[in-house]
């Protein structure tokens, strides 16, 4: 039977947007493949990691009919992406092998039985959906990212937090160190809801989902300990992390009184040249700031120093304060506005990081003893 016969880029294209999820080694062999479920015409593609599931369906020809095996899916991305982009490929299926032709190239694939594919099961109980434009939900997304915890023993900061709640979406991410909160308003009025989504299941998000100006949706359905996302022909199953947020809402700092607002880009350029003399594992730089002037210097084991200076208009208190250059960095690069404000108390409170025309967004980084 001819399960599919199209050009090389549809085809890619659909197995790329669902095999970002699948493990190069897992304990379970068929988590390595993708599932391939033909009913007429149209092709059903389902990658999973037991925890995410990940469908599209397209359209790409080839016999009618019914039909589902599991093939190795890195293998299958690695042929045709060797292959010209214009090139008319088919895949035929033949008792336990699937054959790949295009061209006067030929595969022979081992599959795997459809039946064998540890499908996740869905959660009965979802919550109303609502939707956001993909842009938007990627921008918020690409504005906290970088602010959740890797392998942390606290294992609910391993994600982020999303609050669906009357007619806004938040998102807040933290690694006990430094808290990134970014905001959108949503079209429909919903029920309070909160889950925290794995680090995996937010990086695939960001990958997936389009930012062109297009008023393509992203529709969000959760339920107790799953998350269910349809958009762009495809669904996305996952599993929630289980656990307590901490109350972000206390960790923001209120009425700071000394406030300067500066240039995103030579604030971020002075910061990545002082960053280059500061120790690998002592990541720390001064920051200086008085009235007219702020300085920033780092220095390592070598008695190596670099010291920055940017002219600020500013009249506040004079404060002098440590700071880990990287989470700096880090909230600086994934902005693409122009002027950013920092907010400070004095040497040992935590700093506020805001953008003067996005009220929803704010970066909290604690202070560093240096």
């Amino acid at each position: 039977m001819i399960v599919l016969k199209t050009a090389q880029e549809k085809v890619l294209a659909a197995l790329q947007s669902v095999s970002g999820i699948v493990e190069r080694r897992h304990t379970l062999p068929i988590l390595a493949n993708v599932l391939i479920r033909k009913t007429g015409s149209m092709v059903e593609l389902t990658t999973s990691d037991l925890e995410i599931q990940v469908r599209t369906t397209a359209e790409l020809d080839g016999d009618t009919g019914n039909f589902a095996t599991t093939v190795g899916a890195r293998k299958l991305i690695d042929i045709l992406r060797s292959m010209p982009t214009d090139q008319i490929v088919t895949l035929t299926a033949n008792q336990n092998k699937l054959m790949l032709q295009g061209g006067k190239s030929r595969f022979t694939l081992q599959t795997m039985p459809a039946d064998d594919f540890p499908l996740v099961q869905e959660a009965a109980d979802f919550g109303p959906a609502f939707s956001v434009p993909q842009k938007a939900l990627k921008s918020l997304i690409n504005q906290v990212h970088f602010a959740m915890a890797v392998h942390d023993i606290r294992y609910y900061l391993n994600g982020i937090l999303f609050v669906a709640e009357g007619k806004s979406l938040t998102l807040v991410a933290t690694d006990g160190h430094r808290l990134a909160l970014a905001q959108a308003t949503l079209d429909v009025e919903i029920p309070k809801q909160e889950v925290i989504l794995p680090r995996k299941t937010v990086l695939e998000l960001q990958r997936l989902l389009k930012d062109t100006a297009d008023d393509s949706a992203i529709e969000m359905r959760f339920a107790g300990n799953q998350a269910k996302f349809t958009f762009s022909g495809m669904e996305f199953v996952t599993k929630l992390v289980e656990g307590k947020f901490p109350d972000y809402n206390r960790v923001i700092p209120k009425n700071h009184k000394n406030v300067v607002t500066l240039g995103r880009v030579p604030f971020l350029a002075s910061l990545q040249r002082a960053a280059i003399l500061t120790s690998e594992k002592f990541k720390g730089v001064r920051v200086n700031i008085e009235p007219g002037t702020l300085r920033i210097a780092s220095s390592n084991a070598e008695q190596e120093e670099a010291k920055e200076e940017l002219e600020i208009d500013y009249g506040g208190d004079s404060i002098e304060i440590g700071f880990n250059v990287t989470y700096l960095i880090d909230a600086l690069s994934n902005m693409s506005v122009e002027m950013v404000k920092l907010e400070l108390q004095d040497t040992n409170s935590s700093a506020l990081l805001t953008v003067p025309e996005q009220a929803g967004f704010k970066y909290v980084v604690m202070p560093m003893r240096i």
